[in-house]
């Protein structure tokens, strides 16, 4: 059996508790990490930020002759 077959095979209410359980956990993961970095210090300078923008590759269109 597989995974969403056993899924499936759950009741609507289990399956919607499941649910806005997995969001919950990830809300409170994503709170969490976010206390967490501050705590080590581990937040972004501008530095940081200037940095990867300089390594972010940039895209630059150009005219294209449609005189084929």
């Amino acid at each position: 059996m597989s995974l969403w077959n056993w899924y499936n095979a759950l009741p609507p209410k289990t399956r919607l508790v499941a649910g806005i359980g997995v969001m919950a956990y990830a809300a409170g993961a994503l709170y969490l990490s976010d206390k967490a970095e501050e705590t080590f210090g581990l937040k972004a300078t501008e530095e940081d930020r200037e940095k990867l923008r300089k390594a972010i590759p940039r895209i630059t269109t150009v005219e294209r002759d449609n005189d084929r």
